[in-house]
């Protein structure tokens, strides 16, 4: 085909596109852009908010200069379930914690799956309102073993860390310190810590052959 004769072409099939476009009704472009922003938000597999939406929340938070907490959730073990039972079975499991977790009462305002296995609950209020909603967010997803699909019986356990909104403080920041929370619940009896900010004296102590201590591993780097 010559060039022009392709052009010609290419330019039609877009001006008939764009007719068909704009023949559509109203509404039904509406329900559309309504889709498109809302699959944007959300996460494909558990319907619940993303980490792009959770994040725009928790800026908001910070902007509105309420008390707030960020609380992150880690499930234990999830590798062995894909492993042992096929991804498909995996995320049922992670829809199951969503649901779960999308229940829990106030102060917990907002869930969301960050990635992987990790979910993230916003809570309003003072450290006091975050610790019942970060034990309201463990006990939930712990409450008793998933029952999938196909009768697959899953017990349920997640390493929960959270931190609360100080003056100053970033989002980004706040979710940092809840993974480094997540990171010591893993190693903790009751599978729950708050973070515990560093003392600047202790920035100075210094590690192995001079080189100060390694911050803990994010949670989303730790495989179980």
């Amino acid at each position: 085909m010559s060039t022009i004769p392709h052009l010609i072409l290419a330019m039609t099939g877009g001006l008939v596109a764009g007719l068909t476009l704009a023949a559509l009704p109203l509404w039904r472009l509406r329900r559309a852009l309504r889709t498109a922003r809302y699959q944007a938000g959300h996460d494909d597999t558990t319907g619940l908010p993303n980490r792009r939406t959770f994040l725009t929340a928790l800026q908001s938070a910070v902007a509105a200069g309420r008390p707030f907490g960020v609380i992150l959730l880690d499930l234990d073990g999830f590798k062995a379930v894909n492993d042992t039972y096929g991804h498909e079975t995996g995320n049922d499991l992670l829809t199951a914690v969503a649901h779960r977790l999308n229940a829990v009462p106030a102060p917990a305002v907002l869930a969301a799956r960050l990635s992987g296995d990790e979910f993230a609950v916003l809570a309003l209020g003072g450290p006091d309102e975050v610790h019942t909603a970060a034990q309201a967010a463990a006990d939930a997803v712990g409450a008793e073993p998933a029952v999938l699909d196909g009768g697959t019986t899953i017990a349920v356990h997640a390493s929960v860390g959270y931190t609360t909104s100080r003056l100053g403080i970033t989002a980004r920041t706040l979710l940092r310190e809840a993974d480094e929370a997540v990171y010591r619940a893993k190693t903790h009896p009751s599978g729950l810590r708050r973070h515990q900010p560093v003392a600047p004296e202790a920035h100075s102590v210094a590690g192995t052959a001079g080189q100060p201590h390694a911050a803990p591993r994010r949670s989303r780097d730790r495989r179980h």
